[in-house]
């Protein structure tokens, strides 16, 4: 049984998920970072990308140490490296791209500074918004594991929203951030893990 979506899947999967990007962004955005703003406050510095980076970095550091010391790896822990590997390519491409690209301040900016929460092209910098990093970071580590071992779908999924949730309830990003931030990750990881599993085959 073929499991690998075909054009016409991938390209639905594609629309919808733009679809849910931009009526997120025009119509929940604002309200619901509001919301939560005016009931919770803002909850305080978070888990930095850096962080999570270094998590990243330390972990495939590592990897290769045992690599080099034992001389191979076990079939998990080349995943584990290319997670680690992936995740920290999007994260550069994403806070070194298209962050600035799009332009979007984050929602301290729009609550408190009265910025427009609009999309300012080749105007952002790394504050900005969208999509959002940390998602992007987390989305491309879970989709290698998605990809390569299907049963962690679910697991992973039920992850992935439990940090989105935390990061629009802390008012560290809009909705629109976190789905366009996840639906990039883990479309990469995906793709990394595919290319590493034909490389393997």
């Amino acid at each position: 049984m073929n499991t690998v979506p075909n054009a016409r899947q991938i390209g639905l999967v594609l629309l919808l998920g733009c679809a849910v990007v931009v009526l997120s962004f025009a119509y929940l955005d604002v309200p619901i970072a509001r919301w939560f703003s005016q009931n919770l406050g803002h909850l305080g510095a978070g888990l930095s990308s850096a962080t999570l980076l270094s998590l990243d970095a330390a972990t495939a550091l590592f990897l290769v140490a045992e690599r080099l010391v034992r001389g191979q790896l076990s079939a998990m822990s080349k995943t584990l490296a290319i997670a680690c590997l992936t995740s920290m390519c999007a994260y550069a491409v994403n806070d070194g791209v298209l962050k600035l690209f799009f332009g979007v301040p984050n929602p301290s900016r729009v609550l408190l500074e009265g910025a427009r929460h609009t999309f300012h092209f080749l105007s952002g910098d790394r504050d900005s918004s969208f999509p959002s990093g940390h998602m992007v970071l987390a989305g491309s580590f879970a989709g290698v594991f998605m990809r390569l071992y299907p049963s962690s779908i679910w697991p992973t999924c039920a992850l992935l929203l439990f940090g989105s949730m935390l990061l629009i309830v802390g008012d560290w990003h809009f909705a629109s951030d976190v789905i366009a931030g996840a639906f990039l990750g883990v479309s990469t990881g995906a793709l990394a893990g595919e290319l590493w599993r034909v490389h393997s085959n």
